[in-house]
């Protein structure tokens, strides 16, 4: 099983939604882990909205730091993500076991302008695109894939 951590600043919207469709799609392949540089410190109610909307549970989601999985003691990273342009901007910290890194961009459907609506319409873009991504990454051929 490989471990994917998909990484955001505040860790309560794009990088929730990634690590909730890394679990889902990755038939037991994959395992999504997410973080942030500056979580918030609970996911944001329209990301937990979109998922359960979805068929996902969200029960055991939480906005954490990205220092849960820099240490020597925790689980070790395969693939690490980047989903807002801040956070692959920022100096992350030197992942235990070398993983492969990505950034995949994907606008902050958080504070969109235009209320509520506006808002729940830019979560719903957001989890297609991150969808469309994650099922891709799990379609990869990894067994026979070196780094």
């Amino acid at each position: 099983m490989l471990n994917v951590l998909v990484l955001c600043t505040a860790n309560s919207a794009r990088s929730i939604l990634g690590e909730a469709l890394v679990n889902a799609l990755g038939q037991g392949r994959f395992h999504g882990y997410s973080a942030g540089s500056h979580p918030r410190g609970t996911p944001n109610a329209l990301a937990l909205e979109v998922l359960e909307a979805n068929g996902h549970a969200t029960g055991g989601l939480r906005s954490k730091p990205w220092d849960e999985f820099a240490g020597p003691k925790a689980v070790r990273m395969d693939i690490v993500i980047t989903v807002c342009d801040a956070a692959a901007g920022e100096s992350c910290p030197a992942w235990p076991g070398a993983p492969v890194i990505a950034h995949w961009g994907i606008p902050d459907p958080a504070g969109v302008a235009g209320g509520l609506a506006a808002e729940r319409a830019a979560f719903k873009v957001a989890y297609k695109r991150l969808h469309a991504r994650v099922s891709a990454l799990v379609a990869l051929p990894v067994e026979t894939m070196s780094r």
